[in-house]
């Protein structure tokens, strides 16, 4: 079995059509077809059904395409491991983040590191909570910023950068706009607006009312922080928010309280991997990011 072979079968399975593979490999159709028949020769099984001018994998083939992508993963980090390894100031940063870390806190610690080596280069994925601990554990990226920081688990490794301050959002002309500071028990028949049911932010949310005696009457969802802040805004309701999300981003008719008597926090953390070593460059960035917070760069910014 041959890396060629490997990557001729990945475009053809991504495509469903020889020719279009072809095309993007800037090869002979004659050439992916043979390396094709090749491969399912010597492995002994039909790795596509063929339907005319298209192929659609078959069981076997989803199961080989699955490896195939996890072998293929590790032979371009060696790659790239190798190049870097040399220049680790112009190498590559993959790294995945969730929607609320997207607006200010990633971009500015990859500005304050490229400000640094400004060669660095940056692959950025955004995911969903669960998606970004999956995607460290089975190598789809080596790196993720995450918030909250999740529990230990044997595959990732966790560091929380800073903790910050969840704060309440309210209409403007909410009987407690005006206030300085809100007891959360403040805000028990309040009308919240959250985010949908299985999300880890409304957990944090319900758990600190429900820390408090009470269950927060739930008016509104919203899909996202920034459908949150619509709804806000709109006068439907009040929300609990990371302070970080409203960073230079206070909505219109809005105003921001921070919550005392407890205050709410979480975590803002990066993970990554136990059992694959970070790239040169990644690691490189790795340790920017520890520095960055740790120091107090972050907050000065």
């Amino acid at each position: 079995m041959e890396i060629r072979q490997m990557r001729y079968f990945m475009e053809v399975a991504e495509r469903e059509h020889v020719t279009e593979a072809a095309n993007a490999l800037h090869v002979a159709q004659s050439s992916v077809s043979r390396q094709i028949f090749n491969l399912e020769s010597e492995l002994g099984v039909d790795l596509f059904i063929r339907e005319g001018r298209r192929v659609k994998l078959t069981p076997i083939g989803k199961i080989f395409l699955a490896r195939v992508k996890q072998a293929m993963n590790m032979i371009n980090e060696a790659e790239r491991e190798v190049k870097e390894y040399l220049e680790p100031e112009k190498g590559t940063v993959r790294i995945a983040f969730p929607i609320s870390l997207a607006a200010h806190v990633l971009p500015t610690a990859i500005y304050a590191f490229r400000e640094r080596y400004p060669e660095a280069k940056f692959q950025m994925r955004q995911a969903l909570y669960r998606d970004l601990i999956d995607g460290v554990i089975h190598g789809e990226f080596n790196l993720a910023m995450i918030a909250p920081v999740p529990e230990e688990e044997k595959k990732i490794k966790q560091k929380i950068l800073f903790t910050e301050q969840i704060v309440a959002l309210l209409p403007i002309h909410h009987p407690l706009a005006k206030r300085s500071t809100i007891g959360l028990r403040e805000l028990k028949d309040v009308p919240f607006v959250t985010l949908p049911e299985g999300t880890v932010f409304r957990e944090i949310v319900l758990r600190a009312c429900g820390e408090l005696g009470f269950t927060p009457h739930i008016a509104f969802e919203g899909d996202d922080i920034d459908a949150l802040k619509g709804l806000v805004s709109a006068g439907l309701g009040a929300a609990l928010m990371p302070e970080v999300t409203l960073v230079d981003n206070i909505p219109q008719s809005t105003v921001k309280i921070p919550i005392v008597d407890p205050t709410v926090t979480r975590t803002i953390g990066v993970l990554c991997p136990t059992q694959r070593k970070l790239l040169p460059t990644e690691q490189l960035f790795y340790n920017f990011l520890s520095d960055f917070f740790a120091g107090g760069q972050y907050a000065r910014r």
